[in-house]
């Protein structure tokens, strides 16, 4: 039995009918449960004896607009939690979708591993995914005043505003996007016989 069989067996008795998905790819295994589970499932993957994961890894928000050119049918949002077991020397993904693509929340895990608060504010700025129990969940990357959530599918690669500083007004000031279509197709202009005989 391969340790990951060992690590699946033990997730699936410690968790039982909570867990939704656990799948193996890539010698790593992706644990997906549901928004309103994912506290107490957190707190068992911590606690209990067979799994250890004290260290949570990474956070980060997934968008599911248009997954697989459409194949995806389901929540739009996710957040994934890269967890490590020092002590037992394994890893694990734990996926939550988020129940509401119009408004994104999940229960925030700052209470189970407090490393997570500033990776749960970056999905908060570039996801507007909102974290339930942050104590400070506000942006971290762009500007107060930025407008939107630059890495859903959705957003326009040019954004929405463009900041620029304003000589006579001696301050930043924000403006619509003023960028004029170009054609981006490169022409080549090469002289008549351009490398013969030479």
């Amino acid at each position: 039995m391969s340790s990951l069989d060992t690590l699946k067996a033990a997730v699936t008795d410690a968790l039982g009918e909570r867990v939704v998905a656990l799948t193996e790819r890539l010698g790593e295994l992706t644990l997906v449960v549901r928004a309103a589970d994912q506290i107490e499932v957190a707190t068992l993957l911590r606690d209990h004896p067979a799994l250890r994961f004290d260290t949570a890894v990474d956070l980060c928000g997934m968008d599911y607009l248009d997954y697989g050119h459409g194949a995806h049918d389901g929540p739009r949002f996710a957040v994934v939690v890269h967890l490590l077991s020092v002590e037992l020397n394994q890893r694990l993904r734990l996926r939550t979708f988020c129940p509401d693509d119009d408004l994104p929340v999940v229960a925030s895990l700052t209470g189970i591993w407090p490393a997570v608060g500033w990776f749960e504010r970056e999905a908060f700025d570039l996801y507007g995914i909102i974290f339930e129990g942050h104590a400070d969940l506000r942006r971290i990357l762009t500007d107060y005043g930025f407008v939107g959530h630059p890495f859903r599918k959705d957003f326009p690669v040019t954004g929405y505003v463009e900041m620029r500083y304003d000589p006579e007004q001696r301050r930043v000031i924000y403006q619509p996007v003023t960028i004029e279509p170009r054609e981006i197709v490169p022409r080549v202009i090469r002289e008549e016989g351009y490398g013969i005989g030479r």
